[in-house]
This record gives C-alpha cells, sequence and structure tokens, in this order.
C-alpha cells in the first residue's frame, strides 16, 4: 500500500505548505495530496490558500513524490475548461507526476460564487458535463459543448504532459460509482468501505487505484493530541451528506458543538502510540484500498510530525502493509 502525506490547505499556510511537501518527499511519503478549499471546516483551524499555487511551488521544487487534488471541484468556483487547463500545465510542471482528482463539492466552499447550492442530482449532472469536458480537453481535442450546465466555444489546450494526465473521481455510493467510475482512473473515497472497491470493480475491473485517506493525531502527550484533534477536526464525524451541504465554519460548529472530546478520540488515534496510528489504516487494506494518505491534525505540528514519520511511522507502516511499488500511482 501506498502511503501518503496530506497538505491540509485548512490548517496551515502557503510557505509553511510548500516548505512540508518537499519535507514529505525527503522523509519517505510515496505522494502527497491537497486539499482545494475556500473555507477552513472551522475557524480554529485558520486558513484555506489557494490550493494550486501551492502544488504548483511543490512539484517544481520536488522530484519524485506523486502529487495529487484532494479533491477539486470543477463545477463551481472553478469552469472545467479552466480546470483542464491548470491541471495540465501542473503536470507538466511535476514531470507527469500529477493526478487530477475531482469530486462533486462542498457548500462550505462553492458557495462563495452566488450560483446557490441545488440538490445532488443537478451537482451530479454538473459533474458529469465537467468530466467530459476535462476528459476531451486533455485528450488534445478542440471542444465546443453544449449541455445543460455549460458550454464551451472551441477551447484547445496548448501545453500538455507527455502522457495521458489520470483522473481521480471521488465515490460515495451506488449513485456516483454507476454514474462517474467509467470516467476514472482511480477511485477516491473518505470511508474504508469494501462495497464501494467492490462496486467500482465491478464497473471498470480491477486494477485501477483505489485512494482513500486517513486523520491521525500524534504528538509526544496523548491528551494534548486528543484536545488539539477536537478542537479542529470534531467535524469530521458528520460524514460526507453533511459535510457537503452546511456553509460555513459556523455551522460547523454549531452542528459539533455537543461533540466531546472523548468522541473525537474514538474515531481518530490520538497520541504517541505508533502502533494505533498503524491500526487505522487496517481497514482500509482490508476494503481493497491501495494508496492511503494521512492527515495529521495541526499546522504546527507538521515539522515534528514529519520527523516522526521518519523515524518510526513509516518504517512501521512499510513493516505492516509493504512497500509500494516503483511508480507510486500504480496499484497493487
Amino acid at each position: 500500500m501506498a502511503i501518503g502525506y496530506t497538505l491540509m490547505t485548512e490548517q496551515r499556510g502557503p510557505r509553511d505548505l510548500v516548505a512540508d511537501g518537499v519535507e514529505a518527499e525527503r522523509v519517505g511519503f510515496d505522494f502527497a495530496v491537497s486539499s482545494d478549499h475556500y473555507f477552513p471546516w472551522l475557524k480554529e483551524q485558520g486558513h484555506a490558500p489557494y490550493a494550486w499555487a501551492v502544488l504548483g511551488a511543490v512539484a517544481a521544487i520536488t522530484e519524485r513524490i506523486g502529487l495529487m487534488t484532494y479533491v477539486t471541484c470543477p463545477t463551481f468556483r472553478y469552469h472545467p475548461a479552466v480546470v483542464a487547463q491548470k491541471a495540465a500545465t501542473l503536470s507538466q510542471l511535476a514531470g507527469g507526476r500529477f493526478l487530477l482528482g475531482l469530486g462533486s463539492g462542498e457548500n462550505l466552499n462553492e458557495h462563495v460564487v452566488g450560483r446557490g447550492w441545488p440538490s445532488v442530482n443537478v451537482r451530479h449532472e454538473m459533474f458529469g458535463e465537467a468530466l467530459v469536458i476535462i476528459r476531451e480537453l486533455l485528450d488534445g481535442s478542440e471542444v465546443s459543448f453544449v449541455g445543460e450546465h455549460f458550454r464551451l466555444d472551441s477551447a484547445r489546450l496548448w501545453d500538455l504532459p507527455e502522457e495521458q494526465l489520470p483522473l481521480g473521481v471521488a465515490v460515495s455510493g451506488a449513485q456516483s460509482i454507476g454514474l462517474f467510475a467509467e470516467s476514472a482512473d482511480a477511485m477516491i473515497a473518505v470511508q474504508p468501505e469494501k462495497g464501494l472497491v467492490k462496486s467500482f470493480d465491478a464497473v471498470v475491473g480491477r486494477g485501477r487505484p483505489k485512494i482513500g485517506q486517513q486523520p491521525i493525531c500524534w504528538d509526544p502527550e496523548e491528551q494534548e493530541a486528543v484536545r488539539r484533534a477536537h478542537e479542529q477536526f470534531r467535524w469530521f464525524g458528520g460524514g460526507w451528506k453533511v459535510n457537503a451541504e452546511l456553509p460555513g465554519p459556523a455551522g460547523f460548529a454549531a452542528a459539533t458543538q455537543f461533540v466531546r472530546p472523548e468522541d473525537v478520540a474514538s474515531a481518530i488515534p490520538c497520541g504517541p502510540d505508533t502502533a494505533k496510528h498503524v491500526d487505522a489504516l487496517r481497514p482500509w487494506a482490508e476494503a481493497g484500498f491501495s494508496h492511503v494518505a494521512l492527515v495529521q491534525i495541526g499546522g504546527d505540528s507538521q515539522p515534528a510530525f514529519l520527523e516522526y514519520a521518519r523515524d518510526e511511522l513509516l518504517p512501521a507502516l512499510r513493516d505492516e502493509y509493504g512497500k509500494a511499488p516503483d511508480h507510486w500511482l500504480t496499484a497493487a
């Protein structure tokens, strides 16, 4: 299983994120994923820089580590033609190490452009059209498109990577798999559900990467880790159906006001115990995921966490789950 690191834009400023990305390569992570937010989930996290500028900087000054968006919504803040252009550019900067991770978005980030937040069925319609546009542009075609939600007039990308840029698509159930799996070179999911893997493989065949994400809160002091996880990550337990709908940090604060520190600690491994952090990835491995990106909770804790990952965590994860293939995106 390939082990990744999360550049979580909600909890870290742009210069620090770039430094963390460089360090993640140095300490041995196989890939790094970046969130793409306009808002943090909670005001305590305190950040939301532009993910694409951060990834461009990381791509230009690293050599080996795989990179991806986890995930970009190509339907509200960004027109799909613009997403295709910046993905092609980033892939060139990264020397082909980039996977474009796409999803249908969250109200938290997409409401800022004033287009409202329609029902999930409408959002899926928009996402489906966006995938068609992005794929055709990345194929090098000149594209004109007239859909229910998007129009495109004689668009073409003039700078394309040498190899086809892979697309990862976020799925959460049978509906999204049925609609979007055939467009995906990789599956992205936020829950380690074996049923998602089986359903995805049933549509596209086995062998495509399945990429998950696991929060942890390492700290030398367990109580400090629990405190920090509760302060900054209590929003996590709402699940995708809730998290996609709330409009801002105040909404997440209100929705989680009765979540206790012990509730968070029961769902997220907290503290110095490496065995707990290793065990947190077991459900992903058992469900059939080939890649898992770790989220270390707490912006200021990243430098110390990366040292810990180099010295203890990554060797323990390799011992338990095996070494990743030579190419970061190869599925086991």
